[in-house]
């Protein structure tokens, strides 16, 4: 071999630099980063904290789909209002107000009880007042942003008061369309923060 040539062995690897870290190299970007994990931190809590609010909702929306599967059940017709009713008073601004004996005692026949959703600055609890008809009406239409049927809480109050062969002879179509409102009021309606 010539010696003019260099060979393969008197190479030598290239010396690498040192691999460049991924951490921020200013006190700007550590507060950049703080901030980001803060908010991510708030958001979570903030979605916790409603799913957990929603928790009434949420077994409200499971006991309608268990009574829609029985819409042809006159028992299950009748305790459509007394669930809208039950929602309306787990509301989280109502919640304080109810007791477990008052949702739990299904078969209570004491007056309907409804909550004033604007509460007075004197006093931090609602005001109770006695709901029905058009009162009721009025109560789930202001709770919820979509138009309700004008006489839905004449029908809630069939369903609960009527005789057994007023129930059997409501078609199939209304029956469905009264779940359909129950169900569009369950999931929609506004709950005061």
């Amino acid at each position: 071999m010539n010696p003019a040539v260099p060979s393969i062995d008197q190479l030598q690897e290239i010396a690498l630099p040192a691999p460049v870290s991924y951490a921020p190299q200013t006190w700007g970007w550590w507060v950049v980063l703080g901030l980001l994990v803060l908010i991510a931190v708030v958001i979570g809590a903030r979605r916790y904290w409603q799913w957990r609010r929603d928790r009434y909702r949420r077994e409200a929306l499971v006991r309608l789909a268990q009574l829609q599967q029985r819409s042809g059940d006159l028992s299950a017709l009748r305790e459509l209002p007394e669930l809208l009713k039950r929602t309306a008073l787990s509301m989280p601004y109502t919640r304080h107000l109810v007791g477990a004996g008052l949702l739990a005692n299904r078969d209570s026949h004491a007056p309907a009880m409804s909550i004033d959703p604007t509460p007075s600055r004197a006093s931090p609890l609602p005001q109770v007042t006695a709901l029905g008809g058009m009162d009721w009406q009025v109560f789930l239409q202001q709770h919820l942003k979509q138009p309700l049927p004008v006489d839905f809480s004449q029908q809630l109050a069939l369903l609960a008061y009527a005789p057994d062969d007023a129930l059997r002879a409501i078609p199939n179509e209304q029956r469905q369309q009264l779940f359909d409102t129950c169900k569009l009021w369950v999931e929609r309606h506004h709950v005061a923060a």
